[in-house]
């Protein structure tokens, strides 16, 4: 079995030494950045937009992958992808026109994704599976990091694994992940798991990505 992949969240990152933090993620053994995007209407709180994206991209080793929690996020699409996104997902529910957005970021040589809220049923995944590369689930509410992992969402990751079982499609989840309890999604066939907290308030976050990944 593979080792599954780890995506620091950089909302968990010390924001006056962001440069030094993305040269510990590499240093630390993580596989990706993930970036959330929040716009304080789809979610309760206001992260950071395309520039923060072009300037990361600009110094970071690693791939960012980066979660839309915005309204209508073709509205602002073209510019996260000429920023540098090496992913993209958004919430379909957000959008006036999920399929074709989809298709727009792959078609510019991006991975493209879609993100499911915890109250949101994983069946929703089946319209999109020939339209994206990626499902991100959501292990908490969005919004904000340290939350607790809700646990109904262990058995979405099973449902979506069935729906991308063929299919060159890799599920992840965001929100509430710990050394605790990364071990049954992973059993459960997790590919790639969202860490804040687990990571960045670790005492030794290297030792920690390691964990994570183990």
């Amino acid at each position: 079995m593979e080792t599954i992949k780890i995506s620091p969240s950089l909302l968990s990152a010390d924001w006056m030494n962001l440069q030094q933090e993305l040269d510990n993620l590499s240093a630390w053994g993580a596989d990706m950045v993930h970036c959330d995007v929040i716009d304080g209407v789809f979610a309760p709180n206001i992260t950071f937009g395309m520039p923060m994206i072009s300037a990361l991209k600009k110094v970071s080793k690693l791939p960012l992958d980066v979660h839309l929690m915005i309204v209508e996020p073709e509205r602002y699409m073209d510019k996260f992808i000429s920023a540098g996104s090496d992913t993209i997902s958004f919430h379909p529910e957000a959008s006036k026109c999920p399929k074709q957005l989809l298709n727009k970021i792959r078609s510019s040589g991006i991975k493209a994704g879609i993100a499911i809220n915890p109250d949101i049923p994983a069946n929703v995944v089946k319209e999109f599976l020939d339209d994206i590369d990626y499902i991100l689930l959501m292990g908490v509410f969005p919004g904000f990091g340290g939350q607790k992992f809700i646990s109904e969402v262990m058995d979405k990751i099973d449902e979506c694994k069935k729906y991308t079982y063929g299919r060159d499609i890799y599920v992840e989840l965001d929100g509430g992940v710990t050394v605790d309890n990364i071990g049954e999604m992973k059993w459960r066939g997790l590919d790639a798991a969202v860490a804040g907290n687990a990571v960045f308030a670790a005492p030794d976050p290297k030792a920690a990505v390691k964990a994570l990944k183990a």
